[in-house]
Formats: C-alpha cells, structure tokens, sequence
C-alpha cells in the first residue's frame, strides 16, 4: 500500500507522482526502488543543498518508462524516461524551466546514457541511483535481474573469468566485474562518495563469501 509520508517532506508531489513512477513487473525497479533512491538522495541533499523539489521529482519519475536491461533501447532509456516525465509535469502546471531541470536530472542519471550531470540535483540523482546498484541492495537486485535475462550464476568451472572472457549476461556473478565494482569511482558529491565507499566494501566482501562457497 502507498504511503505518501514515507517520502517526507514532499508527500504532496508523491501523491501526484507515484502513480506515474513505475511500470511493468521489474522488482529490481520498482516503488519500493524509488522509495530507496528518494531516502538516498534526501540524505546526499542534506549535505549537498540544491532543489529538493526539482529532486524528489526527478527522483520519482527517474524510472517512469520500464526498458529491460536486454533491451537494445537501454542507453535511451533514461532518455524516454525524461520525456514521459516532462509531458506528466507539464499537465501538472510545472513551469518550463523546472520542467527541464527534472528532465535532465532524469536523462543524465542513467549509466548507460554516459551523459555527465551538470546541476546539483542531476549529480545527487545519479548517485542516489547508483548507491542502489551497490552494497547488499546492488547484490540482491543483481541476482534478480540476471534471473529475468535467463543467466546462471556463474561458470562452475571457471567462477573467478581467469581463463575467459567476462560475460555478465551469461553469468550474473561476471557483472560484479564488468561494472558494479566501477561505480563507485564515479560518484559525484562528496556525500554520496562516503556512502559509495562503504557500499563497495560490502559489495566486494560478499563476491569474497560467495566465491568461498563455491
């Protein structure tokens, strides 16, 4: 069940988001994703400043068009995503520039884009996002989303890729290599750099644990 005070202090703007924010069936993207990103990026915006309007919007509606990770439209995604959100606000009443500030914290979040954020809220955005792809959160949608793709968890013969090619679409442990391990090098607020660090830590210790039970 909806909960608009879970997102304090703009449970007005969740009431008229929320049923915008999501679509189809990926838990791994989901309310209870966004409601993760929202806490993430009001703790970074506690010490980063910026909009928290213009944030939580982007926030809320950052994953408003669902495109599976298999999908060759994935780099677009946040782009669609930017989009939708614009029409939606617009209807809301936004004015135009604000409307342009969510989008191109929407459009520039996504790591697959490869487009740099260039407000405060952009940059907070895109490093509440990632915090989610790392730590024990990271591991745990990892896992289900390498289970929507079909992929095994790793080669049994071979776990560590030390004689092949890593290929995170055949194996989801590969994708700890090919791309969760890079994320936090590349966070952008001083905040969200601290929280990064201690998510990698988790990260790195649970590859550690699994690979010892295999």
């Amino acid at each position: 069940m909806f909960e608009a005070k879970a997102f304090f202090p703009f449970e007005s703007l969740a009431a008229d988001l929320v049923p915008h924010a999501a679509e189809g069936d990926d838990g791994s993207h989901d309310l209870a994703h966004i409601l993760r990103v929202f806490k993430n990026a009001m703790r970074i915006h506690a010490d980063e400043g910026g909009n928290g309007k213009i944030l939580a919007a982007a926030v809320l509606l950052h994953d408003c068009v669902a495109v599976e990770k298999s999908s060759p439209l994935r780099s677009k995604a946040s782009a669609l995503a930017a989009e939708k959100a614009s029409g939606i606000l617009q209807a809301l009443g936004w004015a135009a520039d604000a409307i342009a500030s969510v989008a191109h914290a929407i459009t520039a979040h996504s790591f697959s884009a490869n487009i740099a954020p260039e407000t405060v809220e952009a940059r907070i955005l895109q490093d509440a996002d990632r915090l989610d792809a790392i730590g024990m959160m990271g591991a745990a949608r990892c896992f289900y989303i390498g289970g929507r793709m079909g992929s095994g968890l790793y080669d049994p013969f071979d776990p560590a890729a030390e004689n092949r090619t890593l290929d995170d679409r055949r194996y989801v442990i590969d994708h700890f290599q090919t791309k969760l391990f890079k994320l936090a090098d590349g966070f952008q607020t001083a905040a969200g750099r601290k929280l990064a660090a201690e998510r990698d830590k988790r990260l790195r210790d649970f590859l550690a644990a699994f690979m010892d039970e295999i």
